[in-house]
């Protein structure tokens, strides 16, 4: 059998909720990403992180048990400051609202540093827990004045252990709703990181793996790869399945050892002991016909939801086999009754809605 692994020369593979999650590696991906190297397919970490050095950030994956060096990292601070760098000539004074991680990839693409408004040509931005008001205010005089602007990310919030807390997204906000003004974007889901990462590898064939459908997925379609959304991190399947086009995978796993199966098993479509109708706009009712995996039937759902437009779905079980399975994948209330389907936002879920991470696993078995 020929797997999805086989298909692919490079993998490019998120962290949080990819990899790890807080201090631990997310289980299975240590021996998935080894086995990918033992068959002579390198991972490339692809974060949107900025306030980390590469070097860093291969530290700590080392520490979880994956295969990792400095060059095996690439993060939006190295892709912003590319950036910069193909739009203003050497020595070039740069205002960085962010961490010295961030100021030092500006200098090695020969560039320099102020903290003046008045010196600065362009403003970079990412992430750092210090960046304060007097910081923003320097940024906002300068953008005023026409200086370039390049943020790290978009992103909104930033796991952490305590749950969700603001991030660079939100303080790039804070700048756009005091200018007026948009930056451009260096990390996903703009393609600039992935092509980056894709341009030092050589790679031919590169697979963007991850856990976030507005980042992940649809920064890997928007540079041109084929994605593979792991459910261990944020995106679940109510938010896949409501998923507009440009943020539907090409392949859907439980996780990591998904890279070891088949592609046909993994790309959302029709699958065997699994029946989908459509009743009515945005309505479905799945009917069990032997089937055991509740990522077969999430794929089938997937599939004739999106044939018939996609947006926001009502699901309905037809048995208590498919009732079961869609208890496990989070689209089914508590009640017994559906859940309605919208769209991909993850800070605000319908009332009984479960996490795949822990409701099935790839073989398809509950847990």
């Amino acid at each position: 059998m020929t797997d999805l692994l086989s298909r692919h020369d490079v993998l490019l593979a998120d962290l949080d909720g990819t990899l790890y999650r807080g201090r631990g590696a997310v289980p299975g991906a240590v021996e998935a990403v080894g086995d990918a190297k033992k068959r002579g397919v390198r991972t490339v970490y692809v974060t949107n992180n900025a306030s980390r050095r590469p070097s860093d950030v291969a530290a700590h994956l080392a520490e979880l048990g994956f295969p990792a060096s400095d060059g095996d990292v690439v993060t939006s601070s190295q892709a912003a400051a590319a950036m910069l760098a193909q739009q203003l000539p050497a020595g070039a004074q740069v205002l960085v609202v962010g961490t010295d991680a961030l100021a030092a990839e500006v200098t090695r693409v020969g560039l320099s540093l102020t903290e003046r408004a008045d010196d600065a040509v362009a403003v970079v931005q990412g992430h750092s827990p210090d960046t304060g008001w007097r910081l923003l205010a320097e940024a906002s005089v300068a953008l005023r004045a026409g200086a370039v602007w390049v943020a790290c990310n978009l992103d909104s919030t930033l796991p952490t252990e305590r749950g969700l807390l603001p991030g660079n997204g939100a303080m790039v906000s804070a700048l756009r709703v005091a200018t007026g003004r948009k930056p451009q974007v260096a990390g996903k889901p703009a393609p600039e990181l992935l092509r980056r990462a894709v341009q030092r590898t050589g790679a031919a064939a590169a697979l963007m793996v991850g856990d976030r459908l507005d980042s992940d997925v649809e920064g890997g379609r928007a540079a041109g790869l084929a994605t593979l959304l792991v459910l261990t991190g944020v995106s679940d399947p109510a938010e896949l399945l409501a998923a507009p086009g440009p943020l539907r995978p090409d392949y859907v796993g439980a996780d990591m050892a998904a890279l070891t199966r088949a592609p046909e098993e993994l790309a959302p479509g029709a699958r065997p002991g699994w029946d989908v109708r459509v009743t009515g706009p945005g309505a479905l009712t799945l009917a069990a016909a032997g089937g055991t995996d509740p990522l077969d039937a999430l794929r089938t759902l997937c599939a004739a939801h999106w044939a018939a437009g996609g947006g926001a779905a009502r699901v309905r079980a037809d048995g208590p086999d498919a009732a079961r399975t869609l208890q496990a994948l989070g689209l089914c209330a508590r009640d017994g009754g559906s859940d309605t389907v919208g769209g991909a936002d993850t800070t605000a879920r319908p009332a009984g809605e479960a996490r795949t991470e822990i409701g099935i696993d790839d073989a398809g078995a509950f847990r």
